[in-house]
C-alpha cells in the first residue's frame, strides 16, 4: 500500500511538472509572458488595498513663565539635525490618514524609544475611539498596558513594580476595529533626554 501511494505521488508530481510545460504551449503564450501578467494582477490587486500615510514628526519641551507669574508650556517644532541636552523633554508625534476609499482594518503602529532617552510615563496617547496603548519593556518582545518588573527588597522578598520609565523599550498603538476611508489618527508620545 505505501509503495503505491509513493508511485502515486510520483506520477502527480510528473503531471504538475508536464501540465507547467504544456500550458504555454496549449495556450500559445511563453512562461515569461505568463509570470509578467501575474506580476502585474498582484500589482494591481496591491495598489487597491487600503493604505494609511504616516506622518512622524518630533517637537522639544520650552518652558516659559507666563505674565501672572505661571508656568506654561509650548511645543517648538524639530527639524533637521538637532542638538538636545539631558534633561530636555521631546514629543514624537505620530499623524496619520487613510488615504485609500476604503476601510483599514486592525491598524497597529509600534514606535521604539530611541537609544539615549527614557519615556514619561503616563504621555502617550492617541485620538481614535477604541484605540489601545500598550509598551514593551523587552525591546518589543511583548506589549502590556502596564509593564511591570521584579524586585528585590532589602529583605530578600520579591516584589513585582511597576516598571521605571527608563526600562520602557517600545510603545504601541492598537487602532482597533476600522479606520475608515479618509479618516485621520493622531497618536503621540514624550521622551525624556538622558
Amino acid at each position: 500500500m505505501k509503495r503505491l501511494q509513493q508511485q502515486n505521488l510520483r506520477i502527480l508530481g510528473l503531471g504538475a511538472i508536464v501540465a507547467v510545460l504544456v500550458t504555454p504551449a496549449l495556450f500559445n503564450q511563453p512562461v515569461l509572458a505568463q509570470l509578467q501578467q501575474i506580476r502585474q494582477s498582484v500589482a494591481q490587486n496591491l495598489q487597491r488595498e487600503p493604505q494609511v500615510q504616516l506622518t512622524l514628526s518630533a517637537a522639544k519641551q520650552v518652558m516659559t513663565t507666563s505674565n501672572t507669574g505661571k508656568p506654561e508650556t509650548s511645543w517648538q517644532p524639530l527639524s533637521g539635525k538637532v542638538t538636545v541636552q539631558p534633561g530636555d523633554v521631546l514629543q514624537y508625534r505620530l499623524n496619520g490618514k487613510n488615504v485609500s476609499d476604503r476601510p483599514v482594518r486592525n491598524l497597529v503602529v509600534t514606535q521604539p524609544v530611541p537609544a539615549q532617552m527614557k519615556y514619561v510615563l503616563n504621555s502617550a496617547t492617541g485620538n481614535q475611539a477604541g484605540s489601545e496603548i500598550t509598551f514593551s519593556i523587552d525591546n518589543g518582545q511583548t506589549f502590556v498596558a502596564n509593564p511591570t518588573v521584579q524586585v528585590t527588597l532589602p529583605d530578600g522578598t520579591i516584589e513585582t513594580q511597576p516598571a521605571p520609565a527608563e526600562a520602557y523599550t517600545h510603545v504601541r498603538w492598537n487602532f482597533g476595529g476600522v479606520l475608515s476611508a479618509g479618516a485621520e489618527l493622531d497618536a503621540a508620545y514624550q521622551v525624556e533626554v538622558r
